[in-house]
């Protein structure tokens, strides 16, 4: 007698959501445990602000360079496939940060193992998000994208503030290394989530043909649906200078505060500080589907925002009191944080399924590419001029999004406001 055949459960948008929540909270859990004391960890090693902020440069690079193929991969085999190399790529670069701290290797080895970094995360960007609306859409969802993407917010921020604060003070009590080694460890377990929760729904790999093939075809094809879109274009655009800056302004935060603090050894402080960002994250994340109710169209929400988060930066560098910093990193992350699920709903109701993750990947690729350039510059700013100097230039550099903006809102694509998820045609 044959055992009988367990057919998988059927997919609902209940169970998509569950999946994609779970992800989201491990996900940030493991990034996050090192996001307090990363800058530190770098300074610690023996680099300098200007090496430290270009070893996050390779970082950043590895992005752009990865950024299109990984999405392919997640296009051509799958999103599950793709993220579950994010997990095993990012636990073993996270391994091998350790070992470059322990034997304070030189730039050059903290510059290669940071592009690999680079290669981890775009395994992520793009195909998760991908999966994720394609899976509702094909399971029947009805509700707006901007609930789901502001819940995941908020789940994400309880990650970061749990992440955050234990690994400031893992590393204040112990040392710098293990909230890295700890990173890899909740990774590797998170692939044994996916691997388990996660099944493409609503989207079938193209693993026919020749890869080379259906590599330039999605390329070709992610070029007329992305970047020949004058709505997706401009957004994309705007990234390069929000994505880039906001990378600097978040890691530079770290010393910039102890400094202003006046105790470098207060590793708990800068644990802390990435904990008050991810605070930030959970109430914006609460507040997204609100703000998107008070303004008739997403990209009116995305200027005012964008225009007010530069101001705030502006001001993080012209004012030179502990706490009132504080306080302008509170509001600065709540208004990035209640923007980011409207943007993403934005850009999504513009693109088609099939070429979905490629062309999110792409997005996060502009964003990176700001960071190759922004952040080797703002350090040197730091060095020379110090950090008040470099969050002015920061905020400044932040408010030339605006202008794209403006551009994508005046495209006035259905995209802008609808409250549906939508995507458009094959």
């Amino acid at each position: 007698m044959t055992a009988p055949v367990h057919a998988p459960p059927i997919a609902t948008p209940e169970s998509i959501k569950r999946t994609y929540f779970t992800l989201a909270l491990g996900n940030t859990l493991a990034m996050s445990l090192i996001w307090g004391i990363n800058t530190i960890f770098l300074l610690d090693a023996g680099l300098s602000n200007l090496e430290a902020f270009t070893a996050n440069a390779f970082f950043t690079a590895g992005m752009v360079l990865f950024e299109v193929p990984t999405g392919i991969v997640a296009d051509m085999w799958g999103r599950r496939v793709s993220f579950l190399l994010g997990t095993v790529t990012l636990a073993a670069s996270t391994g091998l940060y350790v070992l470059l701290w322990r034997v304070e290797a030189s730039f050059l080895a903290w510059a290669a193992v940071s592009v690999l970094l680079g290669l981890g995360f775009t395994f992520f960007s793009g195909a998760t998000e991908a999966w994720l609306v394609d899976a509702l859409t094909a399971t029947g969802y009805t509700g707006s994208l901007e609930a789901v993407f502001g819940r995941a917010q908020v789940i994400g921020g309880v990650g970061m503030l749990t992440g955050s604060i234990a690994g400031g003070y893992l590393a204040q009590v112990t040392n710098l290394g293990v909230p890295f080694v700890l990173r890899a460890v909740v990774l590797l377990v998170m692939f044994i989530v996916a691997f388990v929760t996660m099944r493409d729904v609503g989207f079938t790999p193209q693993r026919g043909g020749r890869p080379l093939a259906e590599m330039r075809r999605i390329v070709v094809d992610s070029v007329h649906y992305g970047w020949r879109v004058p709505a997706v274009k401009s957004m994309m655009l705007a990234a390069v200078f929000t994505g880039g800056v906001g990378i600097y302004v978040f890691y530079a935060l770290q010393p910039y505060l102890l400094e202003l603090y006046g105790d470098e050894q207060a590793y708990g402080v800068a644990g802390l500080v990435a904990a008050i960002v991810a605070g930030s994250q959970i109430v914006g994340g609460l507040l997204a589907s609100r703000i998107r109710r008070v303004f008739h169209r997403r990209t009116t929400a995305l200027l005012a925002a964008g225009g007010l988060a530069g101001l705030l930066v502006i001001g993080m560098g012209l004012v030179g009191d502990f706490w009132v910093v504080l306080a302008l990193i509170v509001a600065w992350g709540l208004l990035s944080a209640a923007t980011t699920p409207i943007r993403q709903a934005f850009i999504n109701g513009l693109i088609p399924s099939q070429q979905r993750a490629t062309i999110l990947s792409f997005d996060s690729l502009m964003s990176s590419s700001g960071g190759i350039v922004a952040q080797p510059a703002l350090g040197r700013a730091a060095d020379v001029w110090g950090y008040p100097v470099s969050y002015v230039l920061s905020g400044a550099l932040s408010l030339l999004s605006l202008p794209f903006i403006a551009r994508a809102r005046a495209a006035d694509t259905a995209a802008d406001v609808a409250t549906e998820p939508q995507a458009a045609p094959v």
